[in-house]
């Protein structure tokens, strides 16, 4: 293996901005207009980069601050955020111990309380950035009044018992929605 490959993707994971928030990894400074979102994913899956992400980003950003429960949390980008908006209670859930661990660390390094976990708890909004499968299995049982998906494709149709969509986000060929319990 090449010398320095351990760090090699560092070279390649910059800061975004998306909307009021700017996303991105410690050795990058946070616009100073902007809420700084300070990732570093560690081995955990999630830089905030991706079309999906951005997109669970910008729905965030237009509901009403209330509790809320990160399923499959990764490098907890959607739980910080969301702490920084104001969301209270947020509880991070994922079945992966390192992307237990890389979002506490996450959450500590932005100065901001996530309770993180292997169990869903009681929320009023619920965030699931993970494969369009998963989310059309988990949301009928999630306990959560309204949800953000994404993870899927744009051509993908979300299909989940007593759910109906308030709002679809679409970039680069992913898509995003706004859900509410029927």
């Amino acid at each position: 293996m090449a010398e320095g490959w351990e760090d090699g993707w560092r070279e390649f994971h910059h800061g975004v901005r998306v909307g009021r928030f700017w996303v991105g990894p410690p050795w990058e400074e946070p616009p100073a207009d902007a809420v700084g979102v300070v990732i570093d994913p560690g081995r955990a899956f999630g830089t905030g980069a991706h079309p999906t992400t951005r997109l669970c980003l910008e729905l965030l950003q237009d509901v009403e601050p209330a509790s809320v429960l990160d399923v499959g949390c990764g490098s907890g980008v959607l739980s910080v955020a969301a702490a920084k908006l104001g969301f209270a209670p947020v509880h991070a859930v994922d079945i992966d111990e390192v992307s237990l661990e890389t979002t506490r660390a996450n959450a500590v390094a932005n100065g901001v309380a996530v309770e993180v976990g292997f169990e869903s708890q009681p929320a009023t909004l619920g965030v699931m950035n993970i494969a369009l499968d998963v989310v059309e299995r988990m949301l009928p049982a999630l306990p959560v009044e309204r949800a953000i998906t994404s993870g899927y494709l744009e051509r993908d149709e979300l299909h989940a018992e007593g759910w109906h969509r308030l709002e679809r986000r679409l970039r680069d060929g992913w898509a995003a929605d706004l859900l509410e319990r029927a």
